[in-house]
């Protein structure tokens, strides 16, 4: 497997950076698999920070054909999901485009519930996606590729639009500046991503990893943006912990901005007290493992990055009877990177006094409400 190195500071460009902290032999595939523990690849998850921007970033980074080796079903179940989509949808719909290019749509769902809101039905959206699965209903016309210095649309189009992309670009400035040479003054560049700052303050782990490479937070977004010509317009929240939506405009005379100071410091801080956080709680859940009566059954939540990251600091799996998860299509695999099935929550159904170890971030409460559903006298560790 041969490994990106970063030299520079993705943001800044400088030759500045020191290493903040390693995960050790990381699964590099956040989902689930047919593939058991013993033919998973594992490698060194190594984040870096940049003296002068203070940007955290991985370095070394893995190719793309290794990190997205199949689809994870990220951002495809659950209510939140599809908030966040119609949410999007409804951001966007106020601009009243009539021709669109999407970034990455896979399923097309955005382009579905913007001509929804429309009465005209009459909107000419395309779909660049190396990889498009169609949802039922989606009138897109979806081209299969990539979105680079050689992609070509034989029409003007109104905006530009990506909806959870920037986060997984390896080069920002390269993915901006297509975005730029590909729009004239006066079409506008629309985007959600996920909102890493909260998300790594509240300590979830979803926020940084193989496929997030990048701590892109609003200073930087910014920074960016005016580099390339963008004027940000509209700026919207998705919860206060999910995702930030962006309505920009691109203008010639925009110029170029700096950062803020002070990055360096209250990144790192962020960072290492992330890592304080999952060390201390790893050794509690452990505790309570240990403790744990014989005849209570354990299971975990989530065939994705939740749980690899709870292994990776050192959660005892021994007693883990299954993963659960919502997504059929992951339940009867593994979870890369170990030998523990994923499962659908359903079998709690007639156990006595389950018990879940449940640390999915923003989607506990979502998830907690429907297991307890099935079974009310569920334990949640």
């Amino acid at each position: 497997m041969k490994l990106i190195k970063r030299n520079n500071d993705v943001i800044a460009g400088q030759k500045d950076l020191i290493n903040l902290y390693c995960f050790k032999k990381f699964p590099v595939f956040m989902g689930s698999t047919n593939q058991k523990k013993k033919d998973a690849l594992l490698a060194d998850m190594s984040w870096d920070i940049s003296k002068s921007s203070g940007v955290i970033q991985l370095n070394p980074l893995l190719p793309l054909e290794i990190i997205y080796q199949e689809n994870h079903g990220s951002g495809c179940v659950g209510n939140l999901w599809k908030q966040h989509h119609q949410a999007f949808a409804e951001f966007v719909h106020q601009f009243g485009f009539k021709t669109v290019l999407e970034i990455g749509g896979l399923h097309g769902i955005l382009s579905k519930l913007y001509c929804e809101l429309d009465n005209k039905k009459d909107i000419d959206w395309t779909i660049i996606e190396p990889n498009p699965i169609p949802a039922e209903g989606v009138t897109a016309n979806f081209i299969r590729g990539y979105f680079d210095e050689e992609f070509k649309l034989d029409k003007e189009v109104d905006a530009v639009l990506h909806s959870h992309v920037f986060e997984h670009i390896y080069d920002p400035h390269t993915f901006l500046k297509h975005i730029n040479n590909f729009l004239p003054d006066g079409k506008y560049h629309l985007f959600s991503l996920p909102n890493l700052e909260e998300m790594l303050k509240r300590k979830y782990t979803n926020a940084l990893n193989f496929e997030h490479t990048i701590f892109l937070t609003e200073p930087y977004i910014e920074y960016l943006l005016h580099q390339y010509n963008f004027r940000i317009v509209s700026r919207k929240y998705f919860k206060e912990d999910h995702s930030i939506f962006y309505a920009c405009i691109r203008e010639s005379s925009v110029q170029p901005t700096k950062l803020p100071t002070g990055l360096f410091a209250h990144n790192k801080q962020l960072f290492l007290e992330y890592v304080d956080h999952h060390v201390n709680l790893v050794r509690d859940l452990n505790s309570k493992i240990e403790n744990l009566e014989k005849n209570h059954k354990l299971y975990l939540f989530g065939a994705h990055i939740f749980s690899q990251y709870l292994i990776n600091f050192g959660l005892n799996v021994e007693r883990i009877e299954n993963i659960l998860d919502n997504d059929s299509e992951k339940q009867g695999k593994y979870l890369y990177g170990t030998d523990l099935t994923v499962a659908s929550p359903k079998i709690l159904r007639d156990e006595k006094n389950p018990t879940v170890i449940l640390r999915a971030g923003i989607y506990n409460e979502e998830i907690k409400q429907a297991i307890e559903k099935i079974n009310s006298k569920t334990i949640f560790f």
